[in-house]
Order: C-alpha cells, then sequence, then structure tokens
C-alpha cells in the first residue's frame, strides 16, 4: 500500500505547512494544530509555493492536517486593525484601490488552484472542523477522504463576506446550485454522512483509518498508466462545460492520442 510521505525529508517547511515527497506522492501537510491550522496570508503563499515545488515525479498530491481540526478557517487576526505582522491588514486592504485589491485576492487564490492541474491527482484527507478557507481548500482537490468526525461549513456570509477563495465553482459542480446556496447562506455544518451522499466527499471513514483509505486510494490511482489519469481527468474537467456532441469529440480526440501512444505512433 502506498503511503502519504509523512517521514521523509521535506522539502519545504514554514509557515504552517510542510511538503514531502516519496517517488510519486506528494504530502502537504498543515502543521499548526495548535490554532486549529488557521489560515493567513503567509499560510496561502507557503501552499502556492509547495505546488511550485513538486517535482516531475509526482503523480498525487495528499493534503492532510495535523490535530484534531483540518482548519479552523480564516484567522481572525485577518480582520484586526494590526492584521499579521509585516502583512496589510484586511482593513487597510479594503481602503485601497479597485485593482490593488483584486490582485492581492488573486494572488491568495494562488494557493487553492494548482492541486487541479492535470498532471497530477489530488486527495484531501480531512478530519474534525473544515470551516470556510478550510472547506475551500478541501475543496480545491480533486477528491475527498474524510473522517467520519468531518465537519465542513462555509461561514464567509456570517462575516458579511462570500467564499473567494476558488471554493463556490467546486461545491455547486458537487452537490448543485440550490443546496451549495443554502449551505454557504445558512452556515451550517455538513457531516460526513451528507458530505458522502450528496458527492461532496468520495468516502468516510472512522478517524483512525484516514490515512490508511488515503494511502490506498492513492494506490489505486497509481495503479493506472499515467497518461491515462491525466487525459481522463482532463476529459472529465471540461465535461460540465460542453454540451453532449461536444464531449463525444473530446472522448475521440483523447482515446486517438492514447492508441497513438499506445502503438509508438505518438508525436
Amino acid at each position: 500500500m502506498a503511503s502519504p510521505a509523512h517521514d521523509s525529508a521535506p522539502v519545504l517547511d514554514k509557515d504552517g505547512v510542510r511538503l514531502t515527497v516519496d517517488d510519486a506522492i506528494a504530502t502537504v501537510t498543515l502543521t499548526n494544530p495548535a490554532k486549529r491550522n488557521a489560515q493567513s496570508p503567509a499560510l496561502w503563499r507557503a501552499l502556492t509555493e509547495a505546488g511550485r515545488l513538486l517535482p516531475g515525479s509526482v503523480r498525487v498530491v495528499v493534503l492532510r492536517a495535523e490535530g484534531k481540526s483540518f482548519s479552523a478557517g480564516l484567522d481572525r487576526q485577518a480582520f484586526t486593525p494590526e492584521g499579521f505582522d509585516g502583512e496589510p491588514s484586511f482593513i487597510d486592504l479594503a481602503r485601497g484601490g479597485d485593482a490593488e485589491l483584486d490582485a492581492t485576492i488573486t494572488a491568495y487564490q494562488e494557493a487553492f488552484t494548482w492541486w487541479r492541474r492535470s498532471d497530477i491527482l489530488s486527495i484531501a484527507a480531512v478530519q474534525g472542523h473544515a470551516i470556510g478557507a478550510g472547506f475551500q481548500l478541501a475543496l480545491a482537490c480533486d477528491l475527498r477522504v474524510v473522517a467520519d468526525d468531518v465537519q465542513f461549513a462555509m461561514r464567509e456570509t456570517s462575516l458579511g463576506l462570500v467564499p473567494d477563495l476558488t471554493g463556490t465553482h467546486p461545491l455547486v459542480s458537487l452537490v448543485g446550485y440550490a443546496r451549495a446556496l443554502e449551505i454557504c447562506a445558512t452556515g451550517r455544518f455538513v457531516v460526513a454522512e451528507e458530505a458522502v451522499n450528496t458527492g461532496l466527499a468520495n468516502l468516510a471513514v472512522p478517524a483512525d483509518q484516514l490515512d490508511g483509505a488515503v494511502g490506498d486510494l492513492a494506490s489505486a490511482v497509481l495503479a493506472a498508466p499515467r497518461d491515462a489519469v491525466i487525459e481522463t481527468k482532463a476529459l472529465l474537467q471540461g465535461a460540465l462545460s460542453r454540451d453532449y456532441e461536444a464531449q463525444r469529440t473530446a472522448e475521440r480526440a483523447a482515446q486517438a492520442r492514447r492508441l497513438r501512444d499506445l502503438a509508438g505512433l505518438g508525436e
């Protein structure tokens, strides 16, 4: 069984994020359990850097977190006048120009976008609370395996904000518009059973079996040829934006590439 590379020498270890690589599997771990892995701009920059540091050998990226909570969301210090040391507070950002604010949020979002790259498959291992930015980070991954104590919640609206860390698109894609709106507007908890039943999670297991279940899933992914997984992921990612006939055409083109590669006729 392949397992997340918890004990490998870190490629990156800073600002609450650790990246380790073991051949085809990379593990990104949130490492601030004392603060329930609350998120900050520094953590987002570290996540972005982790994505840039992935070796070409990596096929599966596991996202996990130390402690009882996956991530309690945005560190509330962001809303104080002083903000974080060396960082503009959110209040200062709000006072800036539209272009500056847009550029800042774009940079924050980069921590959440690379998980769906076509050359990797990402799996979030989620236990305990995954609130707000924590929920959106789990949603950034391709797949989610959850512990039976998981509690997802999108609390941005209760703070007078909206979810802006790329979580709205995958949430609607997974559970549908009406349920996504209800989850976001009420800020209620989504527990393991509902997460699996609605497609939000692929699998729920007892907390002490979470790492093992993720390792088994990673092994199953690695058992298939890499190029076939890459082509299939791209094909499925585009399915929602294509009509039926366009998807048929995309399937034919992808299969033609695979057949030529298998026959040694690829470009």
